[in-house]
């Protein structure tokens, strides 16, 4: 019996070892399935920054020009408003004689065909 029960023994220190491997190979698992994930995380975001900064260069691009074209339109703006407050202040004086003179020269006279 002592040969059966050394048996028995052999077989639970068997079967414990292969629940320790078996053990071990799990915790080794998910180690590298951590480890894979971050990987993984890691090159999501480092493609995320390249596709980022290129957005912000085709960005800078495209509204630098517009900024461009934004300063000249605002010195056209400028330029026309400069011109019409110098006519304005030629025109005013002798605008305004032709105003008065029209409203003050009224001459009284009877229409042509009024039959009184």
């Amino acid at each position: 019996m002592t040969s059966q029960s050394h048996g028995i023994h052999h077989l639970i220190q068997a079967e414990k070892k292969a629940k320790e491997k078996l053990d071990e190979a799990k915790k080794r698992k998910a180690r590298r399935l951590k480890q894979a994930k971050d990987e993984a995380l890691a090159e999501v975001e480092h493609y995320r920054q390249m596709r980022e900064n290129g957005f912000k260069n085709k960005q800078t691009g495209i509204m630098g020009s517009q900024g461009k074209f934004s300063l000249e339109v605002d010195e056209q703006t400028k330029n026309k408003i400069q011109t019409i407050n110098s006519n304005f202040n030629q025109n005013k004086e002798s605008v305004l004689k032709q105003l008065i003179d029209m409203a003050c020269g009224i001459k009284a006279e009877i229409h042509g065909n009024y039959r009184g």
